[in-house]
């Protein structure tokens, strides 16, 4: 496989991972905030599609003719690219990121992996279509876990796409939360906090 390859199917599964997580969820409970910034399921679908759709089409040049959303994305006063408007309909915002992706595919397809690439806002400016495809990898599969722990919270729905561990029904979860809690509790008056080793962040 060539390095784009490499990237590209890690850049599949996330994608699918994306989409997993949205399935089937009422469109309120995929609208609505579910954490104290407003982090929201279709937010995210959004913002994922909005991100790799201008390092794709604007940082490597690789045009497309979905248009170019994040021009009207860009007011960080309220974070328009993590939430739907009322009248922002939820499937135009999935099939932007299914089209979004396709338009990655092809620009896979036709670029090197040492196909230069600017990313004005990096530190390091000048780089290569292959670490962009790396860069996406990275940014699709943080925003996938926290769609997939946001789901979790709605309905239940996180790690039960595995339907071959028949084993994990409601009482196996439920004997599980027992043991982590019971784990957990001792250590609820230790006064201590978790510290990461220094320079590690």
């Amino acid at each position: 496989m060539t390095a784009n390859a490499i990237s590209l199917e890690y850049l599949r599964r996330g994608h699918r991972a994306v989409l997993r997580a949205v399935h089937g969820v009422d469109e309120y409970d995929a609208r609505r905030p579910l954490t104290p910034t407003g982090t929201n399921l279709l937010g995210l679908v959004k913002h994922l599609a909005i991100v790799e759709l201008e390092y794709v089409a604007s940082c490597a040049g690789f045009p497309s003719d979905l248009g170019t959303p994040w021009e009207t994305t860009t007011g960080e006063e309220d974070n328009s690219d993590l939430w739907l408007t009322a009248d922002e309909s939820a499937q135009d915002v999935i099939d932007l990121y299914v089209a979004v992706g396709e338009h990655t595919e092809r620009a896979a397809a036709a670029l090197a992996p040492d196909a230069p690439v600017t990313v004005p806002w990096w530190s390091e400016p000048s780089t290569t279509f292959e670490r962009l495809l790396v860069h996406l990898v990275s940014e699709t599969a943080q925003h996938a876990g926290h769609l997939e722990i946001l789901r979790e919270g709605i309905d239940g729905q996180g790690d039960t796409w595995d339907e071959a561990r028949t084993e994990r029904d409601e009482a196996w979860w439920s004997a599980l939360l027992e043991r982590i809690g019971a784990a957990a509790e001792v250590h609820r008056d230790a006064g201590r906090t978790v510290i990461a080793p220094e320079g590690t962040f």
